[in-house]
């Protein structure tokens, strides 16, 4: 253990924030460095990453839906856990290697934030990818509690704070005092399935296909979760069902807003969920500090006037959302001493 802190000081600690949608990776002391997709294009029928190991992150997002029938871009995060071993390796040692460089000959250490749900196998999973893909050693943090201490909540004092982290692939809610989570509720539902209710609404009412980054433009574009002060239309470009032509048709924020009305109601569904069961001094806090959103998801234009509505509290979107989880592995590193026992890492058993 001595040895290990003694390496630690010359070697590139990381933390990454390994999402379905992105990858953020921070280093010790420089901040995030590296932000990409969590896409790999792969030859089809095999788990070999084409152009010498480079077609990851951006290169392969641009491929989405535009492969050809040799090429598949496959993104091997599923709900916010490994979907495909191999891939996942493989794009956790390209992402390492390029913030890396070998600029060190000492293997970093690495913080991997991770869905405060998944099982044992999921965590091993994530333990092996990383450990194979040039990491020294490997902890494991749960994604609210990064994100909490990202959007700057006073997550070690005997107070509850609350926060809503909507990734791509999970929407993990938590209430936390004293340095760990009171109560905490994981749903496999977040900005993925936004996309996916967009694309079956183009389909189910105008019989046209689009793919997912389509769907997620229009999402960014024209979608809400609450009226806008000014409704818009957006031009959308897909594939006929029925003739298989190309085609556009015009789109309203209105009927985006009503195709994405079951995902933002599971969301809105596990909040109340978690406000139920939290202590009650816990939830005498909140009538105070309110509910933090952070990740991607949160956002959607009026889902903090939704949530507020829903729970009686006051919602307000943290500082850069998106990169709330990162920032919060940046400070586990930063204090690696002080918080590595309450980080799960290979030589626990699960």
């Amino acid at each position: 253990m001595i040895l290990d802190s003694l390496l630690g000081l010359f070697s590139m600690d990381m933390g990454i924030d390994l999402g379905t949608c992105n990858t953020l990776v921070c280093v010790r002391g420089q901040g995030i460095v590296l932000n990409e997709p969590s896409v790999v294009a792969v030859k089809r029928g095999t788990n070999r990453v084409l152009q010498d190991g480079n077609a990851v992150g951006l290169v392969a997002k641009e491929m989405l839906g535009k492969t050809p029938g040799s090429i598949s871009a496959i993104r091997p995060m599923k709900d916010g856990v490994i979907a495909d071993f191999d891939i996942t390796e493989a794009m956790l040692g390209y992402f390492i290697r390029k913030v890396h460089r070998r600029r060190r000959v000492i293997k970093p250490r690495v913080v991997i934030a991770v869905p405060s749900g998944i099982t044992a196998v999921e965590k091993r999973a994530v333990l092996n990818s990383a450990e194979r893909a040039a990491a020294r050693r490997v902890y494991l943090v749960e994604e609210p509690m990064a994100a909490a201490i990202g959007a700057g909540l006073p997550v070690t004092e005997a107070t509850a704070s609350m926060i809503v982290d909507i990734g791509g692939g999970t929407t993990e809610v938590a209430i936390i005092s004293l340095a760990d989570i009171s109560v905490c509720d994981t749903i496999r539902v977040a900005g993925d399935d936004m996309d996916e209710a967009i694309s079956s609404h183009m389909k189910r009412t105008y019989n046209l296909m689009i793919g997912e980054p389509t769907a997620e433009r229009i999402k960014i574009d024209i979608g809400s979760a609450a009226p806008l002060d000014t409704e818009t239309t957006m031009e959308v470009r897909g594939r006929d069902m029925i003739s298989g032509l190309p085609r556009k048709t015009m789109i309203s924020s209105e009927e985006v807003r009503e195709a994405l009305k079951e995902p933002v109601g599971a969301i809105i569904d596990c909040v109340t969920h978690t406000l139920e069961r939290a202590e009650p001094e816990l939830a005498a806090d909140l009538v105070d500090k309110g509910i933090v959103l952070a990740g991607g998801g949160g956002l959607l234009r009026g889902l903090d006037t939704i949530l507020s509505n829903a729970s009686g509290l006051d919602v307000r979107i943290a500082d850069d959302p998106l990169t709330a989880v990162a920032r919060g592995t940046a400070v586990y590193l930063e204090n690696l001493e002080v918080w590595k026992d309450t980080m799960e890492s290979a030589e626990d058993e699960y």
